[in-house]
């Protein structure tokens, strides 16, 4: 048969089905359809179900993040989003207990505690060293009679380094060192596990020291050790209960500014106990300050503010370990890199690692972020805010608020606008708009999350140092501020090494004679630089 002869029967079949089609329509008032055209039909309703079913899921994912964001509930430090603050009612007005009717705690709601023990139960798989410590000293509970008051950062990381100092035989009661940082959920699961845990995220300042002060003052408890970061408990404790302050038998504190704080009362004679300086120890000062803050100051930074690094000039305040983890990774993003710094010998680093060095003043009114890490106070003053350019993000990744003067921009002819979860807008009568991070606090804990590996490495420190102060005979340490030995150091460091299946090797006797060492170690001399 031709083309043509098909071509004609083809347009024959069609009119005689439109022709049917009309007969039906007349005879019952709605057409009728061909199986192709039903087809059609039904796969395009589909298609329309789909993209409403489709369309509605994306207004509720929506309507939620903008209910998140308008109460502040949006938590980067939780996977869970649970850390929030959308409840107005101070934990300190509610009645609260747990499941098995305990109340010595007060946090935001016991109810999030199931979200809390999963992220533990996370953390746990990343801090093999202190499950090992757990593991080992377990039998022994080298810290059983031990009663520590915490005051750190309350986190899945720090809830497994509590649970070890119990596991240990400790009794333990814990606040939080930073306003901003508790995970709510974490802190829940404490409280349901039974421990006495005072924190919530988004605490005023009297509830910060209110928080503390329950953590010391029990009627049928009494500290003798204390676990510190940034030197809070110790200062409350020492200035509103002396007599307590005299019984404890060691301090433990791990931050830069509790560290210094401990050096001005020993040189005013006002420390009457001994202390372990956790913060100089080359596994805290190596890995937690360089190795964390190399990976967190970037996920804090986009998770508050979306900032593309790439071509972005960025000033970072002080070339410590903090400082040369931040700078290592904004240069690894191609962000043009610029350190302030006071100390020749950390500036040369800085020189011969890339950086130009320079002066806030000298560059404030060009740079995109400003990040503070020199532990000091007021190095980004009111009269350099007023110079910096529209957009410009200030942020804080020393422990203390103090490195930003925060106070000086709350004045009439400011505008603070909350633009998200910790996150505000500073304007300026002109339209200027300046980004602060955290009102000025710890941006990495505030903000984001940090590595659980690197916090086991400094976990573990801790726990060492507290079995060491608390088991030392009389005589050993003095009412005075001292460093981890340097054995310590070693044995934390071997703890972490089977995760990345590491195989030292052993000195032989020859060698060991050699060097003046004994196989076991220590290696290094304590005047060593690693």
């Amino acid at each position: 048969m031709s083309g043509a002869a098909l071509y004609q029967k083809a347009s024959q079949a069609m009119k005689d089905l439109n022709t049917e089609a009309e007969k039906n329509y007349s005879s019952r008032g709605q057409p009728i359809q061909s199986s192709s055209t039903k087809c059609l039909e039904e796969t395009q309703q589909r298609r329309e179900v789909r993209y409403k079913n489709l369309t509605s899921q994306r207004n509720r994912l929506h309507d939620r993040s903008i209910s998140a964001s308008s109460a502040e509930s949006y938590s980067s430090t939780s996977y869970t989003g649970s850390s929030s603050d959308e409840d107005d009612v101070n934990p300190r007005d509610k009645q609260q207990k747990n499941s098995k009717d305990f109340e010595d705690f007060c946090v935001r709601n016991i109810q999030q505690a199931a979200f809390g023990r999963r992220e533990m139960e996370i953390a746990e798989q990343e801090m093999p060293g202190l499950m090992a410590l757990r593991k080992r000293a377990h039998g022994d509970r080298p810290l059983s009679g031990a009663k520590i008051v915490g005051c750190t950062h309350i986190t899945a990381q720090t809830a497994v380094l509590i649970e070890t100092l119990a596991a240990l035989g400790a009794q333990v009661r814990w606040s939080a060192c930073n306003i901003y940082s508790t995970q709510n959920e974490v802190a829940a699961a404490l409280a349901e596990a039974g421990y006495s845990v005072f924190a919530w995220k988004g605490e005023s300042e009297d509830d910060f020291w209110w928080c503390i002060d329950q953590c010391i003052h029990s009627d049928s408890w009494q500290p003798n050790m204390i676990l510190d970061d940034g030197g809070d408990a110790t200062h409350l404790l020492l200035k509103r209960y002396p007599s307590i302050f005299s019984m404890v038998k060691g301090i433990v504190e791990e931050s830069v500014t509790g560290v210094h704080r401990l050096y001005q009362l020993s040189k005013s004679g006002k420390l009457t106990v001994p202390a372990m300086n956790v913060n100089d120890s080359v596994t805290k000062t190596k890995f937690d300050n360089l190795y964390s803050c190399r990976e967190s100051v970037l996920d804090a930074l986009k998770r508050t503010t979306d900032v593309m690094f790439g071509g972005r000039q960025v000033v970072v305040c002080g070339y410590g370990e903090v400082g040369k983890g931040c700078c290592a990774a904004l240069k690894g993003m191609g962000a043009v890199v610029m350190v302030t710094e006071i100390d020749p010998i950390c500036a040369l680093q800085a020189c011969m690692d890339g950086f130009r060095i320079v002066k806030l003043s000298e560059v404030v009114r060009h740079v995109d972020i400003v990040i503070t890490c020199t532990g000091n106070k007021n190095v980004v003053t009111r009269e350099l805010m007023d110079r910096m350019k529209n957009s410009c993000i200030i942020c804080n990744m020393g422990h203390s608020n103090t490195e930003i003067d925060v106070n000086s921009l709350r004045t009439a002819d400011l505008t603070w606008e909350r633009v998200r979860s910790q996150v505000d807008h500073i304007i300026w009568p002109d339209g200027k708009r300046v980004i602060l991070i955290a009102e000025g606090r710890l941006i990495n804990l505030s903000c984001s999350s940090i590595p659980s590996f690197v916090v086991s490495i400094t976990a573990a420190t801790q726990a060492l140092a507290l079995i060491e102060l608390f088991n030392a005979p009389p005589g050993r340490y003095k009412q005075d501020v001292y460093l981890l030995p340097k054995k310590m150091d070693e044995y934390v460091a071997s703890l972490h090494l089977p995760s990345f299946d590491a195989h030292l090797t052993e000195l032989t006797e020859e060698q060991a004679k050699y060097l003046g060492l004994s196989k076991a170690g220590p290696f290094k001399p304590n005047y060593y630089r690693y």
